[in-house]
């Protein structure tokens, strides 16, 4: 029996290749109870992600008031917010039952947590900060540009992450989508804005977000366009799979820092010190370079396969 729950608690993870540290050894044991539980009550994934939503807005709210301990309230909220976020992946592996909503509503749930708090951070210091209350526009530019830099830093996190796992695991163990394959989808499902508005409305957003992903990584497109010219039956050679494995490997790192635990270490550190605003430097400096180090180094990756490809190997 025991043998059996690790079994299960192993299915729930994406992959070993991808799965950062402190999840591993905090949240993905959590998510696993809390989806163990979801499971024997009919609980849904989209359920558990709408619940992580609220706990994380509820967080961020709290993160508004100058008080240590309020903060740490709202630490711990955040804490069960991605306990919940861990979850609704891990159940859904372990039901089978994924969905693109689901993958749209998980996307969404970490913005609307770091809206929030932004606001939240912007709001305090500019009520309560004698140099901020002096001028409220600096914090809101700042964190509109952070804002901005946030959503792409979690979009190309994800996007190599789904790579990763497209060579790893093959299509059923990756969320790896193309944005021409979306619309194609769209329209031979024949979703229409006057009839399924809300339904049009979720995949126009994330149709735009996959377009925004591939436009800064047109290396990995260009391979991917060489892999379907190659191989237009989708059996990609398994070496090339472990090169290309082996070769991504190193950057999955950089994926895990530019996701949610070093944000909030990041975030719980400034608290703690009483400066918020700090956040937001750290953000716009040490996240941006690692996003374009991580950028750039995956592109050359991404250039030597293609290479590769056309001289004829694999």
């Amino acid at each position: 029996m025991k043998q059996s729950l690790k079994d299960d608690y192993r299915r729930s993870l994406k992959s070993m290749d991808t799965e950062e540290g402190i999840d591993l050894a905090f949240y993905r044991p959590i998510g696993y109870m809390w989806a163990r539980l979801a499971a024997h009550s009919g609980v849904s994934p989209n359920a558990i992600t709408i619940a992580a939503i609220f706990l994380g807005i509820g967080a961020g709210v709290l993160f508004y008031f100058p008080d240590l301990w309020i903060n740490v309230a709202g630490m711990l909220l955040l804490v069960w917010a991605n306990s919940f976020d861990s979850a609704d992946g891990q159940l859904a592996r372990m039901t089978h039952s994924y969905s693109r909503i689901g993958r749209i509503l998980d996307g969404l749930c970490g913005d609307f947590w770091f809206a929030a708090i932004y606001i939240a951070i912007v709001l305090r210091e500019n009520s309560f900060s004698p140099f901020f209350s002096e001028h409220h526009w600096i914090l809101w530019l700042t964190a509109a540009v952070t804002g901005m830099c946030h959503t792409k830093q979690a979009a190309m996190a994800d996007y190599y992450r789904q790579f990763h796992l497209y060579f790893l695991k093959g299509e059923d163990g990756s969320e790896l989508d193309s944005a021409p394959q979306l619309r194609r989808q769209l329209e031979d499902a024949g979703i229409t804005w006057r009839r399924h508005f809300w339904k049009r409305l979720s995949m126009a957003f994330y149709l735009a977000y996959t377009r925004q992903q591939e436009a800064t990584a047109p290396a990995m497109q260009a391979l991917r366009s060489q892999l379907r010219e190659r191989f237009p039956n989708g059996r990609i050679p398994q070496s090339f799979r472990e090169d290309f494995r082996r070769a991504s490997l190193p950057l999955m790192k950089f994926t895990n820092i530019l996701s949610f635990n070093w944000r909030v270490i990041t975030l719980f550190t400034a608290l703690f010190i009483g400066q918020p605003w700090l956040y937001f430097l750290v953000e716009l400096t040490v996240f941006n370079a690692l996003l374009v180090y991580m950028i750039i180094r995956h592109e050359k990756i991404c250039k030597r396969f293609t290479n590769s490809l056309r001289n004829g190997l694999y």
